[in-house]
């Protein structure tokens, strides 16, 4: 079975880096992504992703929200949508985290893999 990355882009960026020189931070991720689907095959999902400095997050913090357009087999189940898009968008909002962290001349942050295989996934169905 097969799920198709069609498009993608970071619908949100927060970044806030107010450390002072030689400041250590130990930090918190946060994650969350949600799928919402739409007739024809198409689901959209959104994949949000908040690395905070665990005492002091608003001295240091960065959020990304990254939207992806994919397609998928007819007659897929959801949860397995979930996890092949999941694994599909990952790895561009784990690179946009590097990017703005490193381009921003801090030691840049790079996100450890996520065994979303491993995880629970909750499916919410929303009435129209």
């Amino acid at each position: 079975m097969k799920v198709q990355l069609k498009a993608y882009k970071a619908s949100e960026i927060q970044f806030v880096s107010n450390l002072e020189n030689g400041t250590r931070v130990e930090l918190g991720n946060k994650y969350s992504y949600n799928v919402n689907y739409a007739p024809n095959n198409v689901c959209r999902g959104e994949f949000t992703i908040e690395v905070a400095d665990k005492e002091h997050p608003e001295k240091f913090g960065i959020k990304v929200v990254i939207v992806g357009i994919f397609e998928f087999e007819e007659g897929m189940e959801k949860e397995k949508i979930h996890v092949l898009s999941f694994k599909e968008l990952f790895p561009y909002a784990r690179a946009l985290i590097t990017t703005i962290t490193a381009n921003s001349g801090i030691q840049p942050i790079i996100i450890p893999p996520i065994d979303i295989e491993s995880q629970n996934i909750y499916r919410f169905e929303k009435n129209n």
